[in-house]
Formats: C-alpha cells, structure tokens, sequence
C-alpha cells in the first residue's frame, strides 16, 4: 500500500484477483485432464506460473502486479486439480486420506506461512523479492516434473463449453466486483447493485445453460451427492473466514496497532508452523475417525479462537494474538483435508475430475467473496465511526464467526464415511 500510494480497496485485488482467475481456471483444468496428457499439462502449468512470476519480479506500476498475480493464478488453477485427481483416482482407498494430507500441506500451509516471509521480505528487502524468491521453487519443479511425472493416458475427447465460461467469468466478476465496491457506494448505485444483479443473472443463465450440456464447464450433476454437497457447502463457510482473516490480521497490526510487517508475519507463524505439522496426521485420522466428529472438533476451536479475536484481539499483544491464531489454525487443519477427501472420495471414479473442479472452484469463489464481504464490512463500519479502525476489525472477526456458525449447522448432515464404500 505504502510503495504503490494505494487504498484497502485497491490492494485487496492482488488477492481476489487471483483467487478469482485461480477459481475460473479450475473447472477448465476438468476439460483440460481430460482431453490432455497428465505430464503436458502439468508441464505447462508449471511454465505459466513462472510467466507471471518473471513478470511481477521485472514490473514497475501496480496495474502490472495484479496482471503477474492473474498469469500465476492461471498455472496455479490448473495443478490443484491434477494433483488431487491423480490421488483420488489412483490412491489405495485405505490410503486416501494420509495422502491428500500431503497435498493438503502444500495447498493449505502455502497461503498460511506466506504472511510470515511476506512480513520478512518487506522489513528487510524490496517488494519485488516477493516474485524473486519464489522462482529457484519453480524452476526445481520444471525440472522435477521432466524427470518423474508418468505419462498417465488421457481416452476422453470432449468439447469445450465457450459459452459456459464467457457467462460464468462474467458472472463471477461483476458480482466480485460488486462485494468490493459496497465500501466506497451506497448498495443501490449500480457500482454495487447494479454489478451484483448482473453477476447474478450471468450466473443463473450459466448454471440453466450447464444442466441441458453434453459436456459442461462444470458438470453440476455432482450436486446429486448429498454428501459432496454437505462437505463442500461447509469447507466453503471454513475457507471464507480463512482467507479473510488472513486480511484481518495485518490490517490489525499493522494499521491499528501500528507495527511493522515483519511482527504481522511473526504472529501468524505459529499457527503456520502448527497447520505444516499436523496436515499430513489431518489426513491419516480421517482413514480411522468419523469425519462428522473431526469437523465438529475443528469447528468448536475454530469458533472458540475466532470468538477471542472478536471480543479481545484488537488490544492485545502480538503474542496473545499469535495464541488466538494458533488456535484457529488447530481447528482449521483438523476439518479442511477430511472435508475434502470426504466430498471426492465417495464420488464415482468417472465424476472425479468434474468433483476435484466443482469442489475447488467454490473453495476459490468463497475466498473471493469471504475476502471481499469482510473488508466491505470493516470499510463500512469505520466509515460509521470515523477513528476507531479497531471497531471495523471487531465487525470483521464477527463476521467470520457468523461465517463459522453456519458451517456448524451445515456439519450436522456430514454422515460417517465408514458406512459406505469409497
């Protein structure tokens, strides 16, 4: 915010405009798996990804970062689901959970931990490290991706949905860029109202145009699972508060309490640390434990740690506030690998791919939208009273809690996986 001269608004696209690209890549990534060679498309992602990098490490204006965000979230929309589909469809049933706890440590501790270099990186270095830190990463798994990825056979020939993309990318966007216009226009302007009914209408039409298609962008006969659609419905409540705390805590401590960014990563990094350690046993106890009972595990200390930072977060110290995040961050990794390999696991081996789509792209659609609906709330509240910034990140914990309570009601359909076959 400070090198580009920004606002709260502005800056909050380097995230959603990702997370946005990242969430219309995924159910193209359904076709792509089918029609493609795993190995080439991994390949490609790969390249993509370190595009956008190079891009965002070599640019000078603000406009051109976000563009480097939206190339990287392209490859990145396209490896989420190559990789779990590669494990739900050829993991040994018994093994399934332990190994999408693997996969889930690199998708869910990624975004965790980034605040803390990000916090290191800004105190110490150029923005732009950012970007440059990241490609030796890249650059070792081209490599790696040359030398051991198989060529696993592709026997579909399916025809792209054009249409269904051009109407949900418009769908998705003007209802994103609805949610983020609500702190600076009043609702019934058409910066927010009118963007909001557009994005809905786009989006009705998409979902009518899908249900009549031989071969949809996202085969929402899916949703005739109860349970893929219980599981998802609550990981979507779960990923909103995640990703919008994560916004929630630097504007607490760097724009109210006024500390560097390097403190802002330091208190989120024990909850990091704990989420890297635990993921891999997250997946490996959903093999031996009821995923009804883990999830109202992590739901209870998920609400229990995000009723803390409501009521006391924004005086305490940066320790206490790296206890409550911890916290918060036992309860998330208890849930969000069992909820996900639940969803796909109970899936017919055919529905897979469209599954493993449909599944992250509401993941990616709920950040958006969780990020975007909570700043509003914080823009909103401190625009009611002017000089309490503490205020506005009190309403956005509450709104994350609120979030959170939902998803408890929603748990309550999750059945035990162990009475089915998987």
């Amino acid at each position: 915010m400070t090198a580009f001269h920004i606002s709260e608004a502005q800056v909050q696209w380097v995230t959603n405009g990702y997370m946005l690209v990242n969430a219309l890549m995924i159910p193209v990534s359904a076709y792509l798996i089918k029609r493609f060679l795993f190995r080439n498309l991994y390949i490609l992602a790969t390249l993509i990804f370190l595009a956008g990098t190079l891009l965002g490490a070599l640019c000078h204006a603000f406009i051109l970062v976000i563009v480097a965000r939206m190339i990287q979230a392209v490859g990145a929309g396209m490896m989420m689901p190559l990789v779990n589909v590669l494990a739900i469809r050829y993991a040994e049933p018994a093994k399934k959970g332990a190994i999408m706890g693997i996969i889930g440590l690199a998708f869910n501790f990624s975004p965790i931990i980034g605040p803390t270099v990000s916090g290191v990186i800004l105190d110490y270095l150029s923005w732009r490290y950012l970007f440059i830190i990241i490609i030796p990463f890249i650059l070792t798994t081209l490599v790696a991706s040359l030398i051991i990825l198989p060529k696993i056979p592709h026997n579909e020939s399916p025809h792209f949905d054009s249409r269904g993309f051009v109407l949900v990318s418009i769908g998705l966007w003007c209802i994103l860029m609805g949610l983020s216009n609500i702190s600076t226009a009043s609702f019934l302007s058409w910066q927010v109202g009118g963007l909001l009914l557009i994005g809905l209408v786009f989006s009705l039409i998409f979902v009518k145009s899908q249900l009549g298609h031989t071969d949809p962008l996202i085969n929402l006969h899916v949703f005739n699972h109860g349970q893929f659609v219980t599981a998802t419905l609550v990981n979507m409540l779960i990923v909103a508060t995640m990703y919008g705390n994560t916004i929630l805590l630097p504007l607490l401590i760097q724009t109210i309490q006024h500390r560097s960014a390097l403190v802002s990563g330091l208190v989120i990094l024990p909850g990091a640390l704990l989420t890297g350690t635990l993921s891999r046993l997250s997946g490996r106890l959903y093999d031996r434990i009821s995923v009804k009972r883990l999830v109202a595990i992590g739901l209870s200390i998920d609400c229990a740690g995000t009723l803390l930072q409501a009521l006391i977060g924004t005086s305490s110290s940066p320790v206490i506030l790296a206890i409550f995040q911890a916290v918060r961050q036992l309860g998330l990794v208890t849930m969000l690998i069992p909820l996900q390999t639940h969803a796909l696991g109970l899936l017919p081996y055919e529905m897979v791919p469209d599954g493993v789509a449909t599944f992250n792209t509401i993941r990616q659609v709920a950040a958006s939208f969780g990020t975007a609906i909570i700043i509003a709330v914080v823009a909103l509240v401190n625009r009611t009273f002017p000089g309490n910034g503490h205020i506005g990140i009190e309403a956005g914990f509450l709104v994350c809690l609120l979030l959170l309570v939902g998803a408890v009601i929603a748990a309550r359909r999750l059945q035990s996986q162990f009475k089915r076959s998987i």
